[in-house]
């Protein structure tokens, strides 16, 4: 056992493992800011509810939400070339992972918007700013502060989804596990274990990331004492 340990984790194995991991991160942080950035918008344009483009927005994310990941990454693999463009598994399970997880960002933002005060509104509004204003200096920054557990939760997710990149040949950390494991079924253990630690580490400085922040916006909230 301590042999089979000692092989599996041999500096060429952990090194490709590394590099499969250098993959995930890069798809993770690429996704994360995209999705971040196009859930905010999309979240905004819901709860301003521009009749139509509201509604339609609102049925295209329910759709979204409700479609596993898996489906949507087949899409952009295997059905965006149908169409004439033809991404690499790469960029193919970033444009899944930004379209699912921009759906899910946006219902996070529209909800937190939704669960400030009107009063914030109507006091802006009185004191002389326009809809847009007070909507995006006072409003938005409070909705996001409360959101941060809910936002860095769903990007935790983010992370863990990246797995099923494999399905589409991603050379990512779950790609390279299994390849070293497929060479030598001794290995399988040592590899579920070193694929659950890093997803882990990586999970785990999001989680960490989150509570950071929370801690920050209560300080930064409270009252100076006189």
């Amino acid at each position: 056992m301590l042999d089979n340990l000692m092989q599996a984790y041999s500096f060429i194995n952990m090194r490709f493992l590394l590099e499969g991991a250098w993959v995930t991160i890069q798809v993770s942080v690429i996704s994360i800011a995209f999705s971040y950035l196009f859930g905010i918008i999309l979240g905004i344009l819901r709860y301003v509810n521009f009749k139509i483009i509201s509604a339609a927005l609102g049925f295209v994310i329910d759709i979204i939400r409700n479609l596993p990941l898996i489906l949507i990454m087949f899409f952009t693999y295997f059905g965006l070339p149908q169409i004439g463009f033809k991404p690499t598994p790469f960029w193919a399970a970033i444009i899944a992972l930004i379209i699912f997880e921009s759906a899910m960002v946006a219902e996070i933002v529209r909800a937190g918007i939704q669960s400030i005060d009107p009063g914030q509104m109507e006091g802006a509004r009185a004191n002389g700013m326009t809809y847009w204003q007070a909507l995006w200096f006072i409003l938005l920054p409070q909705a996001l502060t409360n959101m941060i557990p809910a936002i860095v939760s769903q990007f935790i997710s983010l992370v863990k989804d990246t797995s099923l990149a494999t399905i589409i040949v991603l050379p990512d950390l779950m790609n390279h596990a299994q390849i070293i494991y497929g060479q030598n079924t001794n290995y399988t253990i040592p590899m579920f274990i070193a694929l659950a630690a890093m997803y882990f580490v990586v999970c785990y400085a999001l989680s960490l990331l989150s509570k950071y922040l929370e801690r920050r916006q209560r300080y930064q909230g409270k009252p100076a004492n006189n």
